[in-house]
């Protein structure tokens, strides 16, 4: 009989569960000896946390396997002549990855939860292996990917990466260097598709490009040094992203496509009448809204690509489907070719709690996306039970919760004049109960404050920085809320607009299907914002029309997580308006940013203008020292300003909850989680194997 685990109290394991918030390595920087100190310091909740851990590429081709083995479900198509043999699938120099405990086990199907077609990131994280370069497990080093090697030019301003030989896409064809000239020409290039350059392929505004030297060799040349851009080609990034992360939000990034393909919807291949007519026989109103759901890898079951594993099933049915690629590029240390788990079944979970109640109950496999942090004692009380284990990956941004001000609204020139003065968002920031919050929604073990990632990051401006205008002051607040105009009051101690139309009312949105419940939390600083006489009015929206309200420049203040910010320049997005895929901080100046001024609206804030050409500024230092000082400043600017207002961060909260079966192989007692190696990612999903 098992030993009986001895009982505690939720206090006592929100105790013993304390995170150390600096313990993981990020790009380019190991973490200090304080943070290690700090990390000793709090080992009783280890048994959650574990060791950083993962699997390593084989980079010497003498140590390659010169035998392969397949799946017994590819080996029976090539018996029935509807694939080629295993060696004529596998690449001459195939990605060989030695996996993390032992050579797997062929066969299973992954169960795991989404929820619905706006979660398409759950599928993203899983074959991301179909990235130019890719971060190893520790988030601290650059491996080959898709491209084998890159050699950047002394001056900077050349990238030149090497594909593979005898790559194939899934159904088989070629994948070359042509497949990337595409891209760039016919999709990239095509302002009906791209409308704007993308900051990821420019340098100080001045836009890249992209030529073929030959069939496996890829050139990116800029005008300028461009340093940071072999992290941006590894990082989860619009350039570096990769087939599958370029559908998100209908981006054409990714710097390649399956050009023998996608080259039948488009126009300049056929005619726009021709490519119009099939659109509309499809049920499209035209041949781009087509086209973008053709190359879209989660929806289209045709589409060529080159992860892992390819989707049976679009993500607009009750069970989004996946079932291996039989031309996958990487094999294991003994020439099986990867991945071992044959099929993923994510099946549709109606709202979070549906989905956290299914991971109790055991009926995932393995589940870090949408798991609830609120949830771990319930889920450690389940453990025996549901036959898994529970494993927590802590983060390192600075706020998942973060009130991300558009500083682009203009729809009510009123609630406009407030969200653009700095006093005022000092204000809000400093009526904010923080300890309340974390409390409440982290368990106690989120780190309160500002937006500043972990000190342990090299980008943090220091441990004041976290606390500035981010402490609970509920008297300041209101003296500079006097202070800039505020005065007036209703019966009820709300404080009334200046243009005589009633009460002065800020909208927080929030979006159903986030990781941590925004909405309540949304609904806790209304509760604060009271005693600084502001009204807050909250609104939950669906995700896809969360995202699409923001794109449309119709909110106030949108509440989502501020991940990213530890690694600042390979995703900026949620620390600055740079990106015209996501910017909850003005789309209007996001756009300008991305097209350097020929598109958007430029921001009326001098500050968070110098703050965006120091950003602008940061890709061409050759140090990643230099960088990082510049970084720290914009911290300090972000900050000062209250562009946007932190609450609670550094914690599991964000994918950093993982219930895993203990049926499962190889997986890593911990994760690296951050937004440029997204878990489970940077583990290779391929290598997971059922053991029995």
């Amino acid at each position: 009989m098992a030993k009986k685990q001895a009982s505690v109290t939720r206090r006592e394991f929100l105790q013993q569960a304390a995170l150390a918030s600096g313990a993981v390595a990020l790009a380019g920087f190991s973490p200090t000896a304080a943070t290690v100190a700090q990390a000793g310091e709090q080992r009783i909740g280890s048994q959650l946390i574990g060791k950083l851990e993962g699997p390593e590429l084989v980079l010497d081709p003498a140590k390659w396997p010169k035998k392969f083995g397949e799946a017994p479900m590819l080996a029976e198509l090539v018996k029935a002549g509807k694939l080629p043999p295993v060696e004529k699938r596998i690449p001459e120099e195939p990605m060989v990855v030695k996996p993390l405990h032992s050579i797997g086990k062929y066969g299973g199907t992954w169960r795991r939860g989404f929820t619905g077609p706006g979660d398409g990131e759950n599928g993203n994280r899983i074959v991301s292996t179909d990235k130019i370069l890719f971060w190893d497990y520790t988030g601290t080093k650059i491996m080959p990917c898709l491209a084998k090697d890159w050699k950047v030019s002394d001056d900077g301003r050349v990238i030149a990466i090497t594909l593979r030989k005898g790559h194939r896409w899934s159904d088989g064809h070629p994948f070359t260097a042509d497949d990337f000239v595409f891209w760039y020409e016919d999709i990239y290039m095509n302002r009906d598709i791209q409308p704007n350059p993308h900051p990821d392929f420019m340098v100080n505004g001045k836009p890249g490009r992209l030529t073929k030297r030959d069939d496996y060799t890829v050139v990116f040349e800029f005008p300028e040094p461009n340093y940071l851009f072999v992290d941006i080609l590894a990082g989860s990034t619009a350039m570096g992203g990769g087939q599958a992360t370029q559908q998100f939000f209908l981006r054409t990034m990714g710097a390649y496509m399956p050009a023998h393909y996608i080259k039948q919807f488009l126009p300049k291949y056929s005619s726009r009448d021709e490519v119009d007519r099939k659109a509309k026989a499809a049920g499209f109103d035209g041949w781009l809204s087509y086209a973008k759901n053709r190359w879209d890898w989660r929806l289209n079951t045709e589409v060529p690509t080159l992860g892992p594993w390819k989707t049976v099933m679009p993500a607009n049915t009750p069970t989004w489907g996946l079932e291996r690629n039989p031309f996958y590029y990487g094999v294991d240390t003994e020439g099986n070719q990867l991945p071992y788990i044959d099929k993923i079944n994510m099946g549709l979970a109606e709202n979070l709690e549906v989905l956290n109640l299914r991971a109790i109950a055991g009926q995932y496999d393995l589940q870090e996306r949408h798991t609830a942090m609120s949830k771990i004692p319930v889920f450690l009380e389940n453990r025996a039970k549901g036959n898994y284990d529970v494993r927590l990956d802590p983060a390192l941004n600075g706020s998942d919760a973060t009130l991300q001000i558009n500083h682009a609204y203009e729809a009510d020139p009123e609630i406009a004049k407030w969200l653009h003065n700095r006093d005022f968002r000092r204000a809000l920031s400093l009526g904010i109960e923080r300890d309340q919050l974390n409390e409440t929604f982290w368990l106690g073990i989120g780190v309160a404050g500002s937006v500043i990632p972990s000190e342990s990051s090299p980008y943090s401006p220091g441990a004041e920085w976290r606390k500035k205008w981010s402490t609970h002051n509920p008297k300041q607040a209101n003296e500079l809320l006097d202070k800039i105009g505020l005065t007036k009051k209703d019966g009820e101690g709300y404080r009334l607009r200046t243009d005589g139309k009633g009460r002065l009312r800020i909208e927080l949105q929030t979006s159903a299907g986030a990781f941590i419940p925004h909405t309540q939390i949304a609904e806790m600083i209304k509760e604060h914002w009271k005693k600084i006489g502001i009204q807050a009015d909250t609104k939950e929206l669906e995700r896809n029309l969360f995202f699409t309200k923001i794109k449309g420049n119709e909110h106030q203040i949108a509440i989502w997580a501020n991940d990213g910010t530890e690694v600042l320049y390979l995703f900026p997005r949620h620390a600055l308006p740079v990106d015209p895929v996501e910017a909850l901080m003005g789309h209007p100046i996001a756009d300008w940013f991305a097209s350097n001024g020929k598109a958007g609206k430029a921001p009326t804030d001098p500050e968070m203008l110098k703050a965006l050409e120091m950003f602008r500024s940061a890709g061409s230092k050759k140090t990643a020292q230099e960088r990082y000082e510049i970084a720290r400043e914009i911290f300090k600017i972000i900050v000062d300003n209250q562009f946007s207002i932190g609450t609670v961060g550094q914690s599991p909260a964000t994918m950093g909850v993982r219930i895993v079966s203990k049926k499962l192989g190889n997986i890593p007692a911990r994760e690296v989680n951050a937004q440029h190696a997204r878990t489970p990612c940077s583990s290779h999903p391929a290598t997971f194997f059922y053991k029995s």
